[in-house]
């Protein structure tokens, strides 16, 4: 575990069938899938490792019944894994006792899934302040932070709405400002915008970023569409069958995918919204002029529009404002059409 590791898992299963717990003693922690087959056994979730970094964003992503949704779930111990390691903090999840949990859960996790889990019986206002109410916070000091978390999600003049008066996207919004309301360490989102129109959709995903510029929070950030991963993620963990396929950076992932399987998951990425100048950049040769500067961090699709209409390539400067690079017409179309990485 790294000093900067936040959550980690090591060789976590989710077994269903007779006696999982009994076949892993025996098996040891990566069982082979035929001894899985010949003991009756399903994997949830099979022999998954993963060090989450403090502050960053992980999105773990699959189709349908890839393990994804169950994988948080364990990593949470909302679940109960079968075997293997969970770490949060430092603390061995597996071996916590109910009140211990009970306490991570209300001062350190913040949940939001894709049934929105509204208490019908409360206002917008009471199901927003609703866990800082768990707390024992009164009334006084829990409506003000829920009010501000109310605006924040776009629902001012809906406080005293019941769930059943709001549409589902508004009711995902509830369940967003409540996940929020907490200042957790760790936020757990499963697919938390899926409900939402596009433009609404587009404008919380800023917001979300938008707010981890500042907080600077630790997500583990589920959902199954690639551009959003790319969007809000820092690195993407893919699943597939239960496992854990491939782990990377957008641009690692679609540059250098492990297999078939992550190269055809990948095939439509946005390419022009992973790539940075940096990866696309070439040499600079002797003498050559240059139109202006790219910072070295930026995509693709923020200057590709300036190098188009340029005779002239652009330079690419590091954080340090030193030239290490160019990018010219070639290198922007071979993303921009798809031909494959510039040479």
């Amino acid at each position: 575990m790294t000093n900067t590791a936040t959550l980690v898992c090591r060789n976590l299963w989710k077994l269903y069938g007779p006696e999982p717990e009994r076949f892993l003693a025996k098996h040891g922690p990566s069982p082979t899938e035929a001894a899985l087959r010949s003991a009756g056994l399903v994997s949830a979730v099979a022999d998954a490792s993963l060090s989450i970094e403090r502050g960053e964003i992980f999105v773990i992503m699959g189709l349908s019944g890839s393990g994804k949704s169950t994988l948080v779930r364990c990593l949470s111990r909302l679940i109960e894994p079968t075997g293997g390691e969970v770490l949060f903090e430092g603390v061995d999840l597996l071996r916590a006792s109910p009140a211990d949990l009970i306490e991570l859960r209300r001062h350190k996790m913040g949940m939001v899934f894709q049934h929105f889990a509204l208490l019908p019986h409360l206002s917008v206002l009471d199901n927003v302040a609703f866990p800082l109410e768990i707390r024992g916070l009164g009334r006084s000091e829990r409506e003000k932070p829920a009010r501000e978390m109310i605006e924040l999600v776009g629902l001012q003049g809906r406080e005293h709405n019941l769930p059943y008066q709001l549409s589902g996207g508004q009711q995902q919004r509830v369940g967003i400002a409540r996940s929020l309301i907490t200042d957790p360490d760790v936020w757990f989102l499963d697919e938390p915008f899926s409900a939402l129109d596009p433009l609404i959709r587009r404008e919380m995903q800023n917001e979300f970023m938008r707010l981890q510029d500042q907080l600077h929070k630790t997500i583990v950030f589920i959902t199954h569409d690639f551009e959003e991963a790319v969007r809000v993620g820092d690195r993407i963990a893919i699943m597939r069958e239960g496992r854990i396929v491939q782990v990377g950076t957008p641009e690692e992932l679609v540059r250098a995918p492990d297999n078939d399987y992550v190269a055809e998951f990948t095939r439509d990425a946005p390419r022009s919204k992973i790539f940075s100048a940096r990866s696309i950049m070439r040499a600079p040769r002797t003498g050559e002029a240059v139109a202006g500067v790219i910072p070295a961090a930026s995509k693709v699709r923020d200057f590709a529009a300036k190098v188009e209409a340029s005779e002239l390539p652009f330079g690419v400067a590091n954080e340090a404002g030193e030239q290490i690079g160019v990018v010219d017409r070639r290198a922007v179309m071979s993303i921009l059409v798809g031909a494959g990485e510039p040479a």
